[in-house]
């Protein structure tokens, strides 16, 4: 028998980090509005004149801000935005498919904005579509909703299981896109749910009203509740198409250590895109959530560097099925 070979120790802790980047995200995406209405409170310089509520929300941001800054107007706009597009410390990055879809709306390439989805663009090649498991806030969301749906079970109600062609997500990402070029506008953004999230928090926390993406994201977690687990981010969003295709080839990809591994399954049972890790198949859809990593018994699952998985180990070495195999064979 092979020697076990025990992966890096932080591999199964990132699991928690990308949980507390997804929290950090979301709380900064729902801070960000409150940020703007204080700086239109101090810039008309009209407190006297602001209601109860609105001059308790700007005592409560001066207090939080002014160990900061002592000046709100200008210097809190060292982030704004949200991940669909914004400026972060004098940065400005976008969400490649802004880009796309700005590219086939106007029909024409503005390279100012291109190069504002480079950084992304690099991460994405490096470490596939890891926007969607560690920065994207209806991640957030979506596995949030991914415990309600396991407290239904526990009650005893049906949730969704049903699987579709993960290539329908591509067919989405085209249509969307020759409808962006059709109508001039980016449209394909009325279906992603980042950006969404982005306009809905701004809607609801500085205008005070909701718009109708929120009635869609409703029934996206609706949809992965009662029809398909994790079905729009599997099979219909269009940035997880983009994404999925950029980082096909990714650099750092999530492997199993054959001989760690006791075919136990709680890697397919624990992974949110239906993968199959017990058989070496990431493929292109792997976000490195790592959730395979942090709940892998026998620490039989690692990184490494190389621009495709590996291919089917066969059966675990500390599996039944390995054991037989070598018995048969002695």
């Amino acid at each position: 028998m092979s020697a076990i070979r025990k992966p890096f120790f932080l591999w199964r802790h990132l699991n928690k980090l990308r949980w507390l980047v997804l929290s950090l995200i979301f709380m900064m995406l729902v801070f960000l509005p409150f940020v703007h209405v204080y700086q239109t409170y101090v810039a008309s310089f009209s407190y006297d004149l602001l209601s109860e509520n609105e001059k308790e929300l700007f005592d409560i941001m001066a207090a939080l801000t002014s160990p900061l800054t002592d000046n709100p107007a200008d210097d809190l706009d060292a982030i704004k935005g949200n991940t669909w597009s914004g400026n972060f410390f004098g940065y400005q990055i976008s969400d490649p498919l802004a880009v796309v879809g700005q590219v086939a709306a106007g029909l024409s390439v503005y390279w100012p904005f291109v190069l504002t989805a480079l950084l992304p663009v690099i991460f994405t090649l490096l470490f596939g579509r890891f926007f969607c498991g560690w920065i994207c806030p209806a991640t957030f969301l979506y596995e949030l909703n991914t415990i309600v749906s396991l407290s239904l079970q526990r009650a005893g109600i049906k949730v969704g299981q049903r699987r579709f062609d993960r290539r329908l997500k591509y067919l989405v990402l085209v249509i969307g896109l020759i409808i962006s070029a059709i109508s001039g506008s980016v449209l394909i953004s009325v279906i992603y749910p980042p950006a969404i999230i982005g306009r809905e928090l701004y809607f609801g926390i500085a205008l005070g009203g909701v718009g109708a993406g929120l009635v869609f994201f409703v029934l996206t977690l609706l949809f992965d509740l009662f029809v398909s687990r994790r079905g729009f981010c599997r099979y219909v969003c269009p940035g997880g198409a983009l994404y999925s295709l950029l980082g096909r080839f990714r650099l750092f990809r999530i492997r199993r250590i054959v001989e760690n591994c006791n075919d136990c399954a709680k890697c397919n049972a624990v992974c949110e895109f239906a993968l199959d890790p017990l058989h070496d198949d990431f493929g292109q859809e792997c976000n490195n959530c790592t959730a395979c990593i942090a709940v892998c018994p026998t620490d039989a699952m690692t990184f490494v560097i190389r621009p495709v998985d590996e291919p089917n180990q066969g059966p675990g070495h500390l599996g039944k099925k390995y054991k037989r195999q070598q018995q048969q064979k002695g």
